[in-house]
């Protein structure tokens, strides 16, 4: 397959794309996938093409389920086995049909010491990661799933925001309230209110912001 494409190679040389391309391996993953039940992760490093995996730890005593990420085109995984080639203790599962690029993952370690467009990309993509991760943490110990749900609104209009921008778009009330840490019923209740307020719209699997503003002052009170 070839990698051009791909955001992370673009800035690479012809050689170092065309010896990328003899390990990578295009793969594709139907909608609703369980992924990675085995020791893939550690044999294979990933890169999106097309499609959504979601990255989530379960409970199985409750069924509680909390999303950490929602990896779209051009996101990695698993970065935590890339760096110290231990087991990551996390669930994947698709949210549409994916294709991925496979690369094993001793040559991805190889190439990331090595090249240093390619050194300079990852590193700060991985940086973000750990951002998300602790915008995450603090989002669940200091505001309400009605904050947090209003701040997820605005985050997804934000084309500055990579992480979260149109991320709610074709996802279930399930899949938003697992984003934020609560149930369906409590997103669901908090739309209601929304709508009834006059500040979105919604159909299905699809909310439209028709004010702002309002949410904005919302948040802050």
């Amino acid at each position: 397959m070839k990698i051009y494409d791909i955001k992370l190679f673009q800035e690479l040389d012809k050689t170092f794309k065309d010896e990328i391309n003899q390990y990578a391996k295009l793969v594709e993953f139907q909608k609703g996938e369980s992924l990675f039940l085995k020791d893939e992760l550690m044999h294979y490093f990933y890169i999106i093409i097309s499609g959504k995996v979601k990255t989530y730890q379960l409970n199985l005593q409750n069924s509680k389920e909390q999303t950490i990420y929602i990896l779209r085109a051009g996101d990695m995984f698993d970065t935590i086995v890339l760096l110290d080639d231990k087991p990551h203790d996390v669930m994947y599962e698709t949210l549409d049909i994916t294709e991925v690029m496979q690369l094993p993952i001793k040559k991805m370690r190889e190439w990331i010491m090595t090249n240093r467009i390619l050194n300079q990309k990852f590193f700060p993509y991985l940086a973000s990661q750990m951002r998300q991760v602790e915008e995450l943490a603090t989002d669940l110990s200091l505001y309400d799933t009605y904050h947090r749900l209003i701040k997820l609104l605005l985050q997804n209009l934000n084309p500055q925001n990579r992480e979260k921008h149109n991320l709610i778009q074709d996802l279930s009330h399930n899949e938003i309230a697992n984003l934020i840490g609560t149930v369906r019923h409590v997103v669901e209740k908090h739309l209601h209110r929304f709508k009834d307020e006059g500040l979105v719209e919604t159909s299905r699997k699809h909310i439209e912001i028709k004010d702002i503003e309002q949410l904005v002052k919302n948040f802050d009170s």
